[in-house]
């Protein structure tokens, strides 16, 4: 039987399902009562959701957490994550704890330029295009008016346009690079709007337009988070010492990129559960942060740790493009929640509290490498999960846990444990 399907996305969402469930699923009734589980109950809410993307069947939860007691710049924050991997939260709070007594997390906003392309091809003399588009510059910008006045009112809009030429790379391939500041807004429509405004006032019969389109690489959009302590005040017994590893491991991941492609992804589970839970995009964060770190021509650590004078010193300086108004931050409920736990933060200020997320996650990682070691706390944080996928109930739960207190945490070993404990009927 063909399973190629035509109209799918005019199906209702219970032709949708029934669909799938004749074509996909093992069990039919499984499979959809699954999928209805997961449906809002409130209507209403359901079709904001369904209207968020296309062929929507159901929603797919992840857990929402809170991380309480950052201090940032003086103000403390509890803040929202939206992740599904064990002891991310739990590492997350730990963190803000011990940096709370130790004066907290500094941040800053280096700058908050954005990037915007049009890529053409032009197959004439260099120079006659230099003087063309010294023609046209001012026009370009006056053509998108219409687009940037509010921006402009709200202190954002076009920076500069600047020609490219890129035929070194690409045969005939030029760009018109294009910066923007668009100030709480993430700005991709924004952005995307006016480049195809300056590439349809900008072509001509010489100029072939290929393509128009924001770029996720925000080098320019840049924050800082900080960190410090006196080096005796970094663990209890033996500071110096810890410390001083601390510092050899970051310096390990900035030059051996097998150890920070697994250190810049740690850093990540910070920033992505908390760009998440705000409605913004952390697919473009993530590329755009990861591109920053090979930006040598080597993929390097975005963080960076230092001993001097007695002082230890640990620092992230990351790219963010980020907003706090438009797309699904006014739009996603739960996106609202989290800025007014957030205490409506402009979009400076985010950036400084996602920067503080990602260095808190990558200290909470790197403390634990380089002291107890990093399965000791990450599995004990699995173990539930393990427990219930073996569907252990409340008694069983808590014997085993109970038995692997201050033990190392496998797999293996907890279905051993738990297999004895059913087959000897302990419960």
């Amino acid at each position: 039987m063909s399973k190629r399907v035509s109209g799918f996305s005019k199906f209702s969402i219970e032709e949708k399902t029934r669909w799938l469930a004749r074509n996909y699923f093992k069990d039919e009734n499984t499979g959809i009562s699954i999928l209805k589980q997961y449906l809002n109950q409130d209507q209403k809410l359901q079709d904001l959701h369904n209207e968020f993307i296309e062929n929507t069947i159901s929603n797919f939860y992840i857990p929402y957490a809170i991380a309480p007691n950052f201090i940032i710049n003086g103000q403390t924050y509890a803040l929202p994550m939206a992740i599904e991997e064990s002891s991310v939260v739990a590492a997350a709070s730990l963190v803000a704890k011990f940096w709370s007594n130790r004066g907290g997390f500094k941040a800053e906003v280096v700058s908050t330029i954005k990037v915007g392309q049009v890529h053409f091809m032009f197959v004439e003399d260099f120079q006659k295009l230099t003087s063309y588009f010294n023609n046209v510059k001012s026009q370009l910008i006056e053509s998108t008016n219409s687009i940037t006045q509010n921006m402009r009112k709200r202190g954002g809009g076009i920076i500069d346009i600047e020609l490219r030429n890129k035929t070194s790379e690409l045969k005939n391939y030029y760009q018109l690079h294009v910066t923007f500041e668009t100030v709480d807004s993430m700005g991709a429509n924004f952005i995307n709007s006016c480049l195809e405004v300056i590439a349809n006032t900008f072509k001509n019969e010489s100029i072939k337009i290929v393509m128009s389109i924001l770029s996720n690489y925000v080098p320019e959009c840049l924050v800082k988070a900080e960190v410090s302590c006196n080096v005796d005040d970094f663990f209890v017994d033996n500071g110096a010492y810890y410390a001083q590893k601390f510092v050899q491991a970051v310096q390990i991941a900035n030059v051996e990129p097998y150890r920070a492609v697994t250190h810049n992804k740690g850093i990540m589970n910070g920033i992505d559960a908390i760009v998440l839970a705000t409605g913004n995009d952390f697919r473009a964060v993530a590329a755009g942060a990861h591109a920053y770190a090979s930006r040598s021509g080597k993929y390097k650590s975005l963080t960076h740790a230092k001993i001097e004078n007695g002082k230890f010193h640990f620092w992230i300086e990351i790219p963010l493009s980020l907003g706090t108004v438009g797309g699904l931050t006014k739009l996603h409920p739960l996106a609202k929640l989290s800025l007014e736990i957030l205490q409506q933060p402009s979009a400076k200020e985010l950036m400084q509290i996602i920067a503080v997320a990602g260095l808190a996650q990558n200290f909470a990682a790197l403390k634990a490498l380089t002291t107890t070691g990093i399965q000791q706390g990450h599995m004990k944080m699995h173990l539930m999960n393990i427990l219930n996928q073996m569907e252990a109930n409340l008694n069983e739960k808590r014997i085993i846990i109970e038995k692997f207190e201050g033990k190392t945490v496998s797999h293996n070993a907890i279905a051993k444990a738990l297999h004895t404990l059913r087959t000897e009927n302990l419960i």
